[in-house]
């Protein structure tokens, strides 16, 4: 799902030196990628997509997923050749990893000589000065300061067509299976003005579709005129700006779905009719262990609200199979949730415990009946998947053209379903927007023709 930030090579001077990010986890690392990018641009870095070029590479890390921080140690391992070959390479790691693990960091690995958080990563061309005086530095604390202010406006390059945008960071959920609150902190809203600000600029360098993103994305209550705003609020200013045509948003919890969000999809025409909105489980009793704060009934509600504006609107989700305690009474009942909601797309995962959440505490479903849930619920969430796209086919949908595909005259672009349509076409080009009559579905991708 992460596209791969190094595939831009902005240059921000010449003969600079060579920075290599390489990105891992979640939309907003994306986005903090490319701002820990800019930030090291005015320092005299451009990103280079091949590691064994870099004067410095940056390993931004994502502490979700199972065992992530032997993950990042196993790749500092294969990163040690290079340094080895390269004694000025300077080697950083960044991101959620970081800062969970900070001081360890250093003590285990002593090739990396930097390691930032998420919040405070403005401060790498200082870091970075003070590891190239032959320091080693380490920063992950939580400032009081914006770090958004702190960093360059960069070069008024050409951007992507369609491009992130973080605007809240944090969450005060506290879901017992969850390592956010403690790795990136409360929840934080960006005051309005600064978002529209980044927006305009975006628009400006090319930029027609933008993604809101935040932990908990529609917890957002940024500071503007009369008060704290709504993120329907924001949305509903933001495509105000001239030549922005698409808004999305994600990740999104069903407990801040409010009414003027929901209204927003059914007559917002640039809010795009696709929503990622992660239930877990379909168990309450699950639910209220993993301290989530509804229950299935009410995210099921949310969804017909939802529907009932936007009766297209594609819904996408999140899964954890085998969280301590669920029984095949709490599985049984997940999959009977998703048999109701049918899902266009989803993630789904076996649990694996986070050091020091609540639910790692708690004694694990064995292995191999966690493992066959999980395939059990693939199997009907990709047999969904299916089923949808296929009811695509003979549509016609909006497509934002994003770039050239494999095969010889080939285009690729994103329906307003968030698909990943290719058309073969000489009149389709970067950044164009255009009516797209679909013709046939692949295993994760539609295939369509311009309309005429």
């Amino acid at each position: 799902m992460t596209p791969n930030p190094t595939d831009r090579r902005e240059s921000f001077m010449t003969d600079a030196k060579k920075l290599f990010i390489k990105t891992y986890g979640c939309q907003m690392n994306v986005y903090d990628s490319e701002r820990m990018a800019e930030a090291l641009g005015a320092s005299g870095y451009t990103v280079t997509d091949t590691p064994d070029q870099a004067d410095m590479i940056l390993l931004n890390t994502c502490h979700i997923r199972e065992k992530a921080a032997e993950k990042v140690y196993s790749e500092l391992g294969r990163l040690k050749p290079l340094k080895s070959a390269n004694p000025d390479l300077k080697i950083g790691v960044a991101g959620c990893v970081a800062q969970a693990e900070g001081e360890e960091i250093m003590r285990r690995a002593p090739l990396v000589d930097l390691v930032v958080g998420p919040q405070t990563y403005h401060r790498l061309p200082a870091m970075e000065r003070a590891v190239r005086a032959g320091e080693r530095a380490v920063d992950t604390e939580f400032p009081e300061e914006d770090k958004f202010e702190h960093l360059p406006k960069g070069p008024r390059a050409r951007r992507a067509p369609a491009a992130f945008l973080t605007v809240q960071e944090g969450c005060d959920k506290f879901c017992a299976f969850c390592v956010v609150p403690y790795t990136r902190g409360a929840e934080v809203s960006r005051p309005v003005d600064r978002v529209l600000r980044e927006a305009r600029d975006l628009v400006e360098r090319g930029v027609c579709e933008i993604t809101l993103l935040g932990q908990n994305v529609n917890a957002y209550h940024g500071a503007g005129d009369g008060g704290a705003w709504s993120l329907a609020r924001l949305i509903r200013e933001m495509a105000r700006i001239d030549g922005l045509e698409r808004i999305r948003f994600t990740t999104s919890h069903p407990n801040d779905m409010d009414d003027d969000l929901i209204a927003a999809h059914g007559d917002e025409p640039k809010l795009m009719p696709y929503l990622h909105l992660p239930v877990q489980s379909g168990s309450d009793r699950i639910l209220k262990a993993m301290n989530r704060k509804h229950s299935a009934a009410q995210y099921l509600r949310v969804i017909e609200r939802l529907r009932a504006a936007r009766p297209d609107l594609l819904l996408s989700g999140d899964f954890i199979v085998g969280f301590p305690g669920e029984t095949e009474q709490d599985f049984e009942d997940t999959m009977a949730l998703v048999r109701e909601v049918r899902y266009g797309q989803a993630y789904s995962f076996k649990y694996s415990a986070r050091p020091g959440t609540p639910a790692a505490e708690r004694a694990d479903v064995p292995d191999d009946v966690a493992s066959d849930r999980l395939r059990r619920l693939q199997a009907l969430l990709t047999e969904q998947q299916r089923d949808l796209q296929a009811e695509m086919v003979g549509r016609e949908v909006s497509v934002l053209f994003e770039k050239p595909g494999r095969l010889p005259g080939q285009m690729v672009g994103k329906s307003d379903y968030l698909h990943a349509v290719h058309v073969a076409d000489p009149r389709a080009q970067v950044g164009q927007i255009a009516r797209v009559r679909i013709v046939e579905s692949a295993a994760n991708s539609l295939r369509g023709e311009i309309a005429a």
